[in-house]
């Protein structure tokens, strides 16, 4: 049986392509003081790395959707200005980035993050050069879930609705929100384990592949 091809390969970006846990844990603090919600152990906050945080926050505080927005607006307060930089690049993603460009992959972000922020993190490590397209939540609110973001982008690039283009396109992220954002819309994915999601929780989300390092997308893509 031939190796399947992948014309299309579409990132997340936090715990996928960065590790921005500091800065992130350091947002969710000053949000959850500011709100007088006990959070508990300050390690803890990283399992809300990677979701859409309203959605996430809601269910886990009793939020109403006003407080977990306003939850949110607090977080961006701190982590637009101070958290963002506070980011390190994983190891292998730069030469990933190169290689699949090419040859000849067409490469782009799909992250729940807002899309300014995205593209501020991808020129802090010089990596935007890589990608074809960038997408991001939207503001006004009609696009947060995984799956809003990975069809927006996919729009956005012509890749319509049939079958065989979304056999073409593939999904790299570290969360369960990933592999079944993927699925929602069709396209194949990779769950990767040096993100925040653990082993665990990568083989039980249903991702079609997983891979441990990043020589392993590559083998897995190409």
């Amino acid at each position: 049986m031939d190796k399947k091809r992948y014309d299309v390969v579409a990132f997340d970006l936090d715990g996928t392509l960065s590790d921005p846990a500091k800065g992130l844990v350091e947002g969710f603090v000053y949000a959850f003081r500011k709100m007088g919600v006990d959070f508990g152990e300050r390690d803890s906050l990283r399992r809300f790395i990677g979701p859409p945080l309203i959605e996430t926050w809601m269910p886990e505080f009793g939020f109403s959707f006003e407080e977990a927005e306003r939850a949110v607006l607090l977080f961006r307060e701190y982590y637009n200005i101070y958290g963002w930089w506070d980011n390190k690049i994983y190891p292998g993603i730069r030469e990933l980035l190169s290689e699949l460009k090419e040859r000849g992959k067409r490469i782009v972000l799909t992250t729940s993050k807002p899309e300014d922020t995205a593209l501020d993190i991808l020129e802090l490590f010089d990596i935007r050069k890589y990608f074809d397209f960038v997408g991001g939540a939207s503001s006004h609110k009609t696009r947060e879930r995984k799956s809003e973001v990975i069809e927006y982008v996919l729009s956005e690039i012509g890749v319509g609705d049939s079958p065989e283009e979304r056999a073409a396109c593939i999904l790299v992220g570290d969360r369960v929100y990933d592999a079944h954002g993927a699925a929602e819309c069709g396209i194949d994915s990779i769950g990767v384990l040096w993100g925040h999601g653990s082993e665990e929780e990568i083989a039980e989300s249903g991702f079609t592949y997983m891979a441990r390092n990043a020589a392993a997308v590559l083998e897995i893509v190409c």
